[in-house]
């Protein structure tokens, strides 16, 4: 992003959406709301802006089709009523947005599959593809079967998880108060809107305690937390009301909300979790050309390598070191190390041919190699 209100500069927008904002308390979806947020998303689409939504809603619409009883329900119950919901919240967002041409795709996650490693990679994977085709990836948490103990527990802190796995640029919380307070609008006269927020303070923190917004279980502490997880990749987060018809181009036109500004851009902060944060558990020594290629910013390819040190699977993090042995970068790799013997020193061509199925072009991929 170019500024930090220009919502038309983020590249990547995440846009999520609560579940009192889409269905009333009776479990009737808002259709007129949601035709409009469609609206809005397909504006995003035609200026080249990729969207991934994360949206609740689907236990209260599948409470109601199931027929449960109003107030709390069993964790069994949840997960009943969450079969049932995602159908119907994925056919809506299907109906009103397949009005713009545009496809969606849905996808459920539980806590697992953003701390185990290669879950993440596949997860994200899959992200980035459909983010290449086009299309708009539809995100929520798995509760057919999650339990208390894996669960996210809100879709802010699961929205928060998704901005940082695509390095995206900007995080949208719709919710049903227009920013964060200094204390609780509702029981404070003298509350003060925040318009912008550069660094999670103590005192922040203890204002979170005491604003507080409805539509997830945590309120604003869940919002702070998913600021703080966006904030520490790179990416801009604000929350908006979403109450409003057509919210996110009321967002762009007023810019009325509570912004959260990192200090690093989404690939800067990358970078440096990778170089800082992660440690080798190999190494892949590059011929010269390659070492050459790379501090250019290209991306490692299996040609360039000329040895591989250590044991280790997809996704680990290893050292990319020179042939006199200095460590040149460190770098997501996109293959074991028994693959990656194989296929060293062979053209992206051969890679099927000799391990049987085709992966990755590259060894490491520039987006994921930070050189120091």
């Amino acid at each position: 992003m170019t500024g930090t209100h220009d919502i038309a500069g983020a590249k990547r927008v995440v846009v999520k959406v609560g579940s009192a904002l889409l269905v009333d308390t009776d479990g009737t979806l808002h259709s007129s709301w949601l035709g409009s947020l469609a609206r809005d998303i397909a504006g995003f689409r035609r200026r080249g802006q990729d969207v991934i939504l994360v949206s609740s809603g689907a236990v209260a619409l599948g409470r109601r089709y199931l027929g449960l009883k109003s107030g709390g329900l069993k964790l069994e119950e949840k997960q009943a009523a969450a079969a049932a919901g995602m159908v119907r919240l994925a056919h809506a967002y299907q109906e009103r947005l397949g009005e713009h041409q545009l496809t969606v795709a849905q996808i459920l996650l539980t806590l697992a599959d953003s701390e185990d490693r290669r879950r993440y990679l596949n997860a994200r994977s899959t992200l980035m593809t459909l983010l290449g085709v086009g299309a708009v990836p539809l995100i929520n948490e798995n509760d057919t079967v999650a339990t208390d103990e894996i669960r996210f527990g809100d879709n802010d802190r699961l929205a928060a998880r998704v901005a940082a796995m695509v390095s995206a640029d900007l995080l949208i919380l719709l919710s049903d108060i227009d920013g964060f307070y200094t204390a609780d609008p509702g029981r404070h006269a003298d509350a003060v809107l925040v318009p912008e927020i550069t660094e999670i303070t103590a005192e922040i923190d203890a204002m979170a305690g005491t604003s507080n917004s409805s539509d997830s279980s945590g309120g604003m502490i869940t919002k702070l937390a998913a600021a703080r997880a966006c904030m520490g990749a790179g990416c801009h987060m604000v929350i908006a009301d979403g109450r409003i018809e057509s919210p996110l181009s009321v967002l762009e036109e007023a810019g009325h909300g509570t912004w959260f500004v990192p200090q690093a851009s989404p690939h800067t902060a990358r970078k440096s979790w990778i170089a800082g944060t992660l440690q080798p558990v190999g190494a892949l020594i590059v011929d010269d050309g390659a070492a050459k290629a790379l501090v250019g910013g290209r991306s490692l390819l299996p040609a360039g390598v000329a040895s591989v040190e250590g044991s280790f699977e997809r996704g680990d993090a290893v050292a990319v070191k020179t042939p006199d042995g200095a460590e040149l970068g460190r770098g997501l790799v996109a293959y074991s190390a028994d693959d990656a013997r194989r296929i060293m020193g062979h053209k992206t061509d051969e890679i099927e041919a000799l391990l049987g199925y085709r992966g990755r072009d590259e060894m490491i991929h520039r987006d994921d190699l930070a050189i120091l």
